[in-house]
């Protein structure tokens, strides 16, 4: 992946002491998945800021294949809300026993409370970036898109604002409901305000549905 170019001028500007790695690794302890938000607005202004920093994310070829929706109209917000609902049902369904009571007790959206909702697509068919390093593994088209929406979310994080991520949706329905190009890819639907509450602990780990695991178990040498 290639990464934006650096600004001619101080290059010492790139350089970052101590204080500011143990800043950002708290950022990144800090960063959740929020489905409770106030009710307060956000600023437009504040919308386009942090657009423009998940903009110097990287992607493959310098494709920057990521297409922001803001939706703001009340009948495509709707129909998202409406695909939810079913599909968080028929996600329920495919639970049993006490699993699928507790599946039952958690929020797992903020449709409702957030003042934003961005939807994030990947243009399949975006010219730019010439196909570079896209031949033996297109997919990472839509990875690009991903580093875009995980700079989108730390950038946010650190203006005291939450995003959250909604997986329980039907992509189809999405994009009929926004009118998009048959071209674009639902990566994916971002709930964005300021949060009720801010904890270090992730909700999930915090409800007993799963909670984190040793990294020793991921990390494997050959």
């Amino acid at each position: 992946m290639t990464n934006a170019p650096v600004a001619s001028g101080d290059r010492s500007e790139g350089h970052f002491d101590h204080d500011f790695v143990r800043q950002f690794d708290r950022l990144l302890r800090w960063r959740r998945d929020v489905r409770r938000f106030t009710d307060t607005p956000l600023d437009e202004d504040l919308l386009g800021e942090l657009i423009a920093a998940a903009e110097l994310s990287p992607s493959v070829g310098n494709s920057q294949p990521w297409r922001w929706v803001d939706v703001r109209s009340p009948a495509p917000r709707r129909a998202v809300e409406e695909s939810f609902i079913r599909c968080n049902a028929e996600a329920l369904a495919g639970y049993g026993g006490q699993r699928a009571q507790h599946y039952s007790t958690l929020k797992l959206a903020g449709l409702g409370e957030a003042p934003v909702h961005l939807a994030v697509f990947c243009d399949l068919d975006s010219g730019q970036g010439h196909g570079l390093g896209r031949r033996t593994m297109p997919e990472t088209l839509t990875y690009s898109v991903v580093t875009a929406i995980t700079s989108f979310w730390l950038a946010a994080r650190a203006r005291d604002v939450g995003v959250g991520w909604i997986s329980i949706i039907d992509p189809a329905e999405v994009c009929t409901a926004l009118s998009v190009p048959d071209t674009w890819e639902l990566v994916a639907y971002l709930c964005v305000g300021y949060p009720e509450r801010e904890d270090v602990v992730p909700e999930l780990e915090q409800s007993d549905w799963q909670a984190r695991t040793d990294p020793a178990d991921r990390y494997i040498v050959r």
